[in-house]
């Protein structure tokens, strides 16, 4: 290749900026038992954490919301108020069951704030009713929080209670009033003997064990019992239970719970469903409760004021004889009567509705209004207000569960409120209105008949008087009396609106989690992905050259020949193994030069030059420039091999000269070319050593002297070869291009850095470094790089030449090592 075609290679700058994929996906196909292991790693630490994990259950039932009116002193009226229907209803119990004020009561009907635990294989398993004991707690004193106390039975009679305290004071909790508070322990370990049945009363635990009905105790056989915090115990199921209508329905929910054990999911279940049945029907009988409460007082009153006339009329009787009344006179007594009792009807609703007009004015707490009907009060507008207040006020005290004070669900609420008892104060005031005149026409009517039966006798007027007045209170008692039977017939009568429609069970249901597949799925996931980061990573950060496609991605220096790595005790590698891949690849760099020179311009008679250099040390420089040589002296060319790294001298170790004198030598001008060429035990091969190392190298090579040695050698040897400094650490090797026909420059595979090629194209675009040609050092033939290369540039490639290699190449492998490797490459 001529001067003029080295000049007409393209030099612009080569894009080495964008990311390499099929060097990356190469890269991670190179490293496939990196990702395998990882993968393995990823899959056993799935194994190990799914076989340590318990398994998890969820059971569910079924309750239905009914809406249940039971009619109660008029048609009008309903005890339970289910105003908004069902659905309203349905909306209050799924509230009610996510309320604290709900689910403390279950945790504390069950003790779940109590665990009985047994030491499993890989931990400890709450065994709840399967543990052949029981705990029963003093609830008024502290049970140690967190702590794990052991029960190691002896016998069937005998136990020891054992733990190990870490500190001076625990704390425990009371759990009737739910308070914490600090006791003192002793440190150290703690073992102290009790038999079944006995009281433990200990700073830190106050209870009797006793053994299960049906249960076994063995001797020596461990448990543990553990207390948690009850607060911390209802927050974990406060949210836990799922609530959903079933089929479609909005009056039957269906209720889910999961967890590890499932009797505890069945008695959390339908504890929940008894608690809900328990207090709606506690709610549903609050009207009834109120009004028998109100009616109880009344009569409490009447019966007195019935007590106090019969002993009036008694001693009226003592006093006095048995008048005989005339039937005129009786009549208008009985007149009397009537309108008395009406009179008593009239001041009874009068006297309800000022009690009622002053509760709504002073009272927040409406919940406890009695009916209007216990009265007599008919009035529509006023039961229905009485009604929509109670069932506010409940409403309103169930969101206290659920809401905090200031919401804006109280805002509305009360707004509600306050509008209904509004309506409710104006409806009162009208019809006390109305009663008032009703009132004032019965006292005139009372008052004519009272004047006609102002003509009998004070005697009898007395009697008369005394005789209304009881019966009067005799049938104000016994309506009363029939009211409450009948509240409290209509109260006993009363079913919850909530009913179990199918009670949770354990009917072998398998495990919903953990879900083992998923965690092999994500093991996959993860042992995949983990290493391919980290390849990614290392790809990105990698500055390395690693293949002939790399070179020619970010130079467009052409690359000339290719060495495999060859592991030899020394650099003569085509001298004594002539038959390897290796020297066969640099035969072939030998016939790529051939072709270089013969399009140069220049005399056939001269010797040419071949200056080898690279970028740092270490980069197979010598090891080239010595087996170049050697090819080509073993071809009949003379050729000499000229050390010129003044700094590093290495070329004459291999040829058992000493490098006493050299080219520095001849430099300075102590001695001819004669005195300072050695004979190598390589026909047609000389060398010329570096000789010792000067303290001024570079000024020595940009002497005269240095070309007049070039032109003295150019007339006497066909081929010199000069073995240069590298070319990215000094620029001893810049001064010397002016005297080579054609420059190597050595690229390691895998340790050549890409910024150097920046380098070298940066002088060869400048001009600094001309016919200069890449010859990659340590080249694999390999899977992950050089795709799309082929056999361009030699024949045996690294440890595997395959069929070509194996025919025509010295295999210098020991019988051990092929078999070995002939065994991996199969597996």
């Amino acid at each position: 290749m001529s001067n003029s075609e080295f000049q007409d290679i393209d030099t612009s700058e080569p894009q080495g900026t964008t990311f390499d994929f099929r060097g990356f996906l190469f890269k991670a196909l190179n490293l496939w038992k990196l990702v395998l292991v990882s993968i393995g790693v990823a899959l056993i630490i799935a194994y190990l954490i799914n076989i340590r994990k318990e398994n998890i259950y969820r059971l569910d039932s079924l309750i239905s919301v009914e809406s249940e009116q039971n009619p109660f002193f008029t048609a009008n009226t309903s005890i339970s108020f289910n105003w908004g229907g069902v659905s309203g209803k349905v909306g209050k119990i799924m509230t009610t069951i996510r309320t604290r004020t709900h689910n403390e009561k279950v945790v504390d009907s069950l003790d779940f704030f109590m665990r009985y635990l047994v030491q499993g294989k890989y931990r400890m398993v709450d065994i709840y009713k399967s543990s052949p004991y029981e705990v029963k707690i003093n609830r008024a004193e502290g049970q140690i929080l967190g702590k794990q106390l052991g029960i190691r039975f002896i016998n069937d009679k005998e136990f020891e209670l054992f733990t190990t305290f870490e500190g001076t004071s625990q704390t425990v909790q009371r759990y009737s009033d739910k308070s914490t508070y600090a006791v003192p322990v002793p440190n150290g370990p703690f073992v102290k003997r009790y038999r079944l049945g006995d009281s433990i009363q200990l700073p830190f635990f106050n209870a009797v064990i006793t053994q299960r009905p049906g249960k076994r105790l063995l001797p020596n056989s461990e448990f543990f019992i553990q207390f948690l915090n009850f607060d911390g115990v209802v927050r974990s199921f406060q949210f836990a239970v799922g609530i959903k209508p079933f089929a479609g329905s909005s009056a039957v929910l269906q209720l889910t719970l999961s967890g590890t054990n499932k009797a505890k999911i069945v008695d959390y279940l339908n504890a929940t469903a008894a608690i809900l049945s328990k207090t709606e029907l506690e709610r549903k009988n609050l009207y009834a409760t109120n009004t028998i409460r109100f009616i109880d007082s009344s009569l409490a009153s009447v019966d007195g004021n019935l007590k106090n006339i019969i002993e009036e009329m008694n001693a009226f009787r003592k006093q006095n004889k048995v008048f005989d009344v005339s039937e005129e006179m009786a009549q208008v007594s009985a007149k009397l009567k009537e309108f008395d009792l009406k009179k008593e009807e009239e001041q009874s609703k009068l006297n309800y509705l000022n009690s009622l007009e002053q509760y709504l004015n002073t009272k927040t707490d409406y919940s406890r209004i009695a009916a209007p009907t216990s009265v007599g009060i008919t009035e529509g507008n006023i039961l229905g207000s009485v009604a929509k207040i109670i069932s506010l006020a409940i409403e309103r005290q169930n969101l206290e569960h659920t809401a905090k004070e200031g919401s804006v669900l109280f805002e509305d609420i009360d707004r509600r409120i306050n509008s209904e008892k509004n309506v409710l104060l104006e409806t009162i005031d009208a019809t006390k209105k109305t009663i008032g005149i009703q009132l004032n026409t019965l006292n005139k009517s009372i008052a004519i008949y009272e004047g006609q039966l102002s003509n009998l006798p004070e005697d009898q007027q007395q009697y008369l008087k005394i005789q209304r007045k009881m019966d009067i209170s005799q049938e104000a008692y016994d309506v009363y009396q029939a009211k409450r039977g009948e509240a409290a017939i209509v109260k006993a009568a009363n079913v919850s609106d909530i009913t179990v429609v199918d009670a949770a069970k354990d009917i072998g249901n398998g495990p919903i989690g953990p879900n083992k597949s998923l965690n092999y799925m994500m093991a996959l996931m993860v042992g995949f992905f983990t290493p391919m980061f980290f390849i990614f990573v290392i790809f990105l950060l990698d500055n390395t050259i690693h293949g002939s496609d790399e070179v020619e991605r970010l130079s467009k220096i052409p690359i000339l020949g290719l060495v495999g790595k060859y592991n030899y005790p020394n650099n003569l590698v085509v001298f004594e193994k002539p038959k390897s891949a290796v020297s066969e690849s640099f035969r072939s760099i030998r016939s790529s030069l051939q072709f270089i020179y013969k399009k140069q311009d220049k005399d056939v008679k001269q010797g040419r030059t071949l200056m080898i250099t690279s970028s740092v040390s270490g980069e197979g420089k010598t090891f080239c420039s010595i087996n170049v040589a050697t090819v080509y002296a073993l071809s009949g060319k003379k050729t000499m091999l000229l050390g010129l790294d003044l700094r590093k001298p290495k070329i004459f170790g291999d040829f058992n000269i000493n490098n006493d004198q050299g080219v520095v030598n001849y430099l300075i001008g102590e001695s001819s070319i004669d005195e300072v060429t050695y004979k190598t035990h390589i026909e047609n091969l000389d060398v010329i050593p570096s000789g010792p190392v000067p303290p001024n190298p570079s000024e020595l090579l940009m002497s005269d002297s240095i070309k007049t040695l070039i032109a003295q050698l150019r007339e006497k040897y066909d081929m010199i070869i000069l073995d240069t400094p590298p070319l990215g650490l000094v620029t001893d090797a810049l001064e010397l291009t002016q005297y080579s026909d054609a420059t190597i420059f050595m690229i390691r595979l895998d340790y050549t850095k890409k910024g150097m090629l920046a380098l070298v194209n940066a002088k060869y675009r400048v001009g600094e470094v001309k016919n200069i040609s890449f010859v990659l050092n340590f080249y694999k033939h390999k899977t992950n790089h050089n795709y799309g290369y082929g056999y361009g540039y030699g024949y045996g490639y690294g440890y595997g030449y395959g069929v070509y290699g194996n025919a025509y190449h010295e295999d210098d492998k020991p019988n051990l090592v092929k078999k070995v490797r002939r065994f991996l490459r199969r597996f």
